[in-house]
């Protein structure tokens, strides 16, 4: 195996490959070798049918992953790293590298036909630009997956992992703590990276929940209650929903009451169970 964190190994693999670094793609390679062994460790990979990565850049923690895990199934959007992959993961036989994008890719069916649809863990180091799609994805789609263990981007992490209550919490942090358990594993600095990126990262892992936490009648309408009431953070979270959603400030003040929430907070403050019984009311 070769050193794939070390800068001339790098270097030598794209330059023979005639790869270069894609700032569309958000492409920053690891070179530091103490992230993606701890990263593959603490993912839960070892433990159930085998790991799914997205992006795995020229196979620095796909290896380790496939060191830790049964099997390995990897996503990878860029055509260009696909021969790098095959030189960089040629003594990993339990890798299978998919050309496809993330966003797109039925990931139900790549679980079913590659592990038989038991359990997986996902593991990955995300582009910072797709962060939350990729995320939102992973736990909307309801997959057979016992976490999401991902590095990105540090201030993208303390968003993700913000408690529902608290000040950094948004929209994205309240759908998050609905369909798993949110934590920041470590932090990696930016000089860990080639080229490096001018903020520094942080691997944090959401532990799939079995059930909500909260009871909701429409949870369609619960996430878009909660997007509604963070779309104006300076306004109450009542003038928010009634202008982002064209219901009357009445209608959202009545049902702020009847669940027993002050009307004039702002939605930072409100925690799940009382999003869920203001939703309640409104879905009743």
């Amino acid at each position: 195996m070769q050193r794939l964190s070390d800068i001339s190994t790098i270097r030598a693999v794209m330059e023979k490959n005639g790869f270069s670094f894609s700032k569309a793609l958000g492409q920053n390679f690891l070179i530091n070798p103490s992230v993606c062994p701890r990263m593959a460790e603490m993912s839960g990979a070892a433990d159930c049918a085998g790991a799914i990565e997205v992006g795995p850049g020229i196979g620095v923690l796909t290896y380790e992953l496939s060191q830790v895990s049964k099997k390995v199934v990897t996503i990878e959007l860029d055509k260009r790293l696909l021969p790098v992959l095959d030189e960089t993961l040629a003594d990993c036989d339990n890798v299978k590298v998919i050309n496809d994008d993330v966003m797109k890719i039925d990931l139900h069916r790549v679980i079913e036909e590659e592990f038989n649809g038991e359990e997986v863990a996902v593991c990955a180091n995300l582009p910072y630009y797709i962060t939350s799609p990729v995320i939102m994805k992973l736990l909307e789609d309801r997959l057979p997956i016992t976490s999401i263990t991902v590095m990105v981007q540090k201030e993208a992490a303390e968003r993700l992992c913000a408690q529902p209550g608290t000040r950094e919490c948004g929209a994205v942090s309240a759908a998050v703590q609905y369909y798993a358990e949110p934590e920041i594993l470590f932090e990696v600095s930016r000089g860990s990276f080639m080229p490096a990126p001018n903020v520094d990262s942080a691997v944090i892992q959401l532990r799939i929940r079995k059930e909500p936490p909260v009871d909701v009648h429409d949870e369609a309408l619960f996430f878009r209650v909660i997007r509604a009431a963070f779309a104006q953070r300076r306004k109450t979270a009542v003038n928010s929903i009634s202008n982002t959603l064209h219901m009357s400030k009445q209608q959202v003040t009545d049902a702020f009451e009847q669940a027993g929430v002050r009307a004039n907070s702002r939605a930072e403050a409100l925690s799940l169970p009382e999003f869920a019984a203001i939703v309640n009311q409104f879905a009743d």
